[in-house]
């Protein structure tokens, strides 16, 4: 199968251009709140098509394979209600651990929905692929993540990579993913979250592969509609600031690019501010803890301080320093809070 044909398979409206890696609230420290969770992908589905669950907003790095298949069990039939695109998400250190957790989930999808074969039940849950990493180590040479990265290629799933170095201490050079889109019409979307997003700007012949963007801010400055190399977002920002990314997308679209720079400009002012300061909380990462408190206040509004705050994975809550933080920021840059997507 073509990559044209598999991406005409997989979405026959084509590639959504804003996706969001959906934070994962918990109830009690690894277990995921679904009822929370739902209210989030119907605040977000207006503007956002296509999510990855878990990535690293979502503390995918943090859970077991059964954490996952949990997390899954109770997304799924709302994502799916809602018409949204889910990549899930494999991001394990080595390639024999990203091949294991794709091969148990597909298992997983099987008995969940009852499907003849793999792509059935795929399908059947909008399913459009895995997002892998190459092996994590900062002493890989470009060969061996590039072996690393084949051994999975080679398993056939629809697989979209995903340029992490912030975890995986290395970054796949522009050759390595250009040879990997030449030989895999499996792989079809790449990620980069590095911030210097030198593959992108290499200007080599990708094969039709599609790229977003995962690093934040200066947003208008980068997608093919305002000039820049991408063709779309996957943004952590996504999950509280949907509708103003989405406007930013249309606006340079339209042309308007002077207004799509000052709406990108509020956005990155509250990246800026925030994301430092949740990077230092000990726990989580600063994708995660940032946007949960972004989320909190968008969720709650005025309410949000008296709320017990955003709790990660291993069950630390963030504090009310760190939510009033992130509401000055929000509000100094003109972002209304009078009233939260969760109030009655």
């Amino acid at each position: 199968m073509t990559r044209n044909t598999l991406d005409a398979k997989l979405f026959p409206q084509d590639i959504p251009v804003l996706w969001c890696p959906v934070i994962t609230p918990f109830s009690s420290p690894g277990v995921p709140d679904i009822q929370r969770l739902h209210a989030l992908l119907e605040e977000i589905a207006p503007s956002v098509r296509g999510i990855l669950i878990p990535g690293s907003t979502g503390e995918g790095w943090e859970m077991s394979d059964q954490d996952i298949l949990s997390l899954l069990e109770g997304v799924l039939p709302k994502s799916t209600s809602l018409g949204q695109h889910l990549l899930i998400g494999a991001l394990k250190p080595t390639a024999e651990e990203t091949i294991e957790s794709i091969n148990s989930t597909l298992r997983w999808l099987l008995r969940h929905t009852g499907a003849a074969d793999a792509h059935a039940a795929m399908d059947t849950c909008a399913v459009a692929g895995f997002t892998i990493c190459p092996p994590a180590g900062s002493n890989l040479t470009q060969k061996q993540l590039c072996g690393g990265l084949e051994s999975v290629l080679r398993t056939g799933v629809p697989a979209a990579l995903y340029q992490l170095p912030q975890v995986t201490g290395n970054e796949i050079a522009p050759e390595t993913v250009q040879h990997l889109a030449e030989k895999y019409e499996n792989f079809f979307l790449f990620k980069d979250t590095s911030g210097t997003d030198t593959v992108s700007l290499s200007m080599l012949d990708f094969h039709g592969v599609f790229f977003v963007r995962g690093a934040e801010g200066s947003y208008a400055n980068w997608h093919k509609f305002g000039g820049g190399p991408y063709d779309g977002f996957l943004l952590s920002t996504a999950n509280s600031f949907s509708r103003e990314l989405g406007q930013v997308l249309r606006m340079l679209e339209a042309g308007d690019r002077k207004e799509a720079e000052t709406l990108s400009n509020r956005i990155t002012a509250c990246v800026n501010e925030v994301f430092p300061q949740a990077g230092k909380v000990g726990a989580g990462n600063a994708f995660a803890n940032a946007n949960k408190l972004f989320d909190h206040l968008r969720a709650w509004g005025p309410e949000a301080e008296q709320k017990p705050g955003p709790m990660l994975y291993g069950g630390m809550r963030l504090g009310t320093d760190l939510i009033s933080l992130a509401r000055t920021a929000m509000e100094s840059n003109g972002f209304d809070l009078s009233r939260g997507y969760l109030q009655v």
